[in-house]
């Protein structure tokens, strides 16, 4: 499917009228919001520390190492044609329920503050067990500013399998769920398994990774790779989808063709970006736990956290790439001519448990603030959402003691949907989307 032209403003008909609709949700607990810095039960992470010296800027460099052509054509070849976003929604088989219908074990792991005013839980086939689990999101308006693509708008959810249970070929596997949300009333999904090519194009691996941030920007999908590797990014073109043709638990070629654990659809991967300091260490390059786009800049760019262990005394990282403004070389970023990408912007934050970040500048403000998620320091339970910039932090409390653990439960990474204000997320077992102005007042 040929997707849209990019950042094409349309006129907003009855559909997006109906899209921006919606009822906040009934929350158990009423919330008390002060600045986080007038409170004492917990660690502010204070102001963000600009990253300017070579030193400190230069384990962010990455190397591009795209899949050749005729790698990913020799395997369209065996498989059949590629099929694009809109024949996967099409064939939707899952359904995602509001939450007025969804368990109560479900809505608690919603946020408490802000409230989430669109949420939705998924088909309890995928939420049965606790082998797999939702941990990033992107949509459509990450895709294109217009928030459609081709015909529908589309949320993205990366999902990782567990590594310590279910079958050895299933440990660690990525999967996303394509969801069509034209009708936000009844929104619908399709699972695609991530894999990549190996042997020129004559097989395919799955994609062992916790795809713990993702961003779909115009047709190209930007996922992280597990902490420990060199590779940082894995690439997926959305218009290189895959159907399989055997239904067998095994992934790649099998005699009579191709399988994917079950999954009628699979994504090889077009290209990865690799850490030129190796692999990401502590005291290496950072591991990127989370992802998100942001469109404040110009050109357009990713915004990457890096991942510490909640309650971590070591200070994390958050920085930015630039997107390429190079129509032919359409979602990827920004390279010198040896293909080597350079972080733009970095800074060091006392934040930890980082899963999710986000950064958005206001209309009047001098620079952007930067919207850190944290899971709790226990590592479970609900966590929090910090605004910070260069003069300090603040964030939501709530609760008889006024906790900063306002946010979701096992929260995952943000995604900033510009045409309707709406940031979304995922708990461990929702998917959410909370006013971006609902953030801010929270923390005013």
């Amino acid at each position: 499917m040929r997707h849209r032209g990019r950042h094409r403003r349309r006129r907003r008909g009855a559909a997006v009228r109906a899209f921006l609709a919606g009822t906040a949700l009934a929350l158990t607990a009423a919330a008390t919001l002060i600045s986080a810095s007038q409170a004492t039960v917990a660690k502010n992470p204070g102001p963000l520390k600009p990253l300017t010296a070579q030193a400190d800027t230069a384990p962010l460099r990455l190397q591009e190492r795209l899949v050749p052509a005729r790698t990913l054509n020799r395997l369209a070849a065996s498989m059949g044609r590629p099929v694009g976003v809109d024949t996967v929604l099409r064939s939707a088989d899952r359904t995602l329920t509001r939450s007025t219908d969804c368990t109560s074990e479900d809505r608690a792991t919603l946020p408490v503050a802000p409230a989430a005013t669109r949420a939705y839980c998924w088909d309890p086939a995928d939420t049965a067990t606790t082998a797999w689990h939702p941990v990033s999101v992107t949509t459509s308006g990450d895709a294109d500013d217009d928030g459609v693509w081709g015909t529908h708008r589309a949320i993205l959810t990366g999902w990782t399998h567990s590594t310590a249970t279910g079958t050895t070929a299933e440990r660690g596997l990525a999967r996303v769920a394509f969801v069509d949300a034209d009708d936000p009333d009844h929104p619908v999904y399709r699972w695609v398994l991530l894999v990549v090519p190996v042997d020129g194009g004559r097989d395919y691996r799955g994609l062992v990774s916790h795809v713990s941030g993702m961003v779909w920007y115009q047709d190209k999908l930007l996922v992280t790779t597990t902490a420990g590797d060199a590779d940082a990014l894995y690439v997926y073109d959305l218009d290189r989808i895959q159907r399989t043709t055997v239904d067998t638990p095994a992934i790649g070629r099998v005699p009579g063709g191709w399988s994917g654990d079950g999954y009628e659809y699979v994504m090889p991967a077009v290209g990865s970006y690799r850490y030129l300091a190796g692999r990401c260490t502590a005291s290496g390059p950072p591991c990127p736990a989370t992802l998100s786009l942001d469109r404040g800049t110009a050109p357009d760019s990713l915004v990457a956290g890096e991942w510490t262990p909640p309650g971590s005394e070591r200070h994390a990282r958050l920085w930015r790439y630039v997107f390429s403004t190079d129509p032919a070389r359409s979602g990827l970023l920004a390279t010198d001519a040896a293909g080597r990408v350079d972080a733009v912007e970095a800074y060091r934050t006392r934040a930890a448990g980082i899963r999710g970040v986000l950064s958005y500048r206001q209309a009047g403000s001098a620079g952007p603030s930067w919207y850190v998620g944290q899971l709790s320091s226990s590592g479970d339970g609900h966590g929090g959402l910090w605004r910070q910039d260069a003069k300090g932090a603040k964030a939501a409390h709530c609760g008889s003691d006024s906790s900063h653990r306002c946010w979701a439960e096992s929260a995952g990474s943000l995604s900033y949907w510009q045409e309707t204000g709406e940031v979304w997320s995922v708990s461990d077992r929702m998917l959410f989307a909370v006013p971006l102005a609902a953030l801010d007042r929270s923390v005013s």
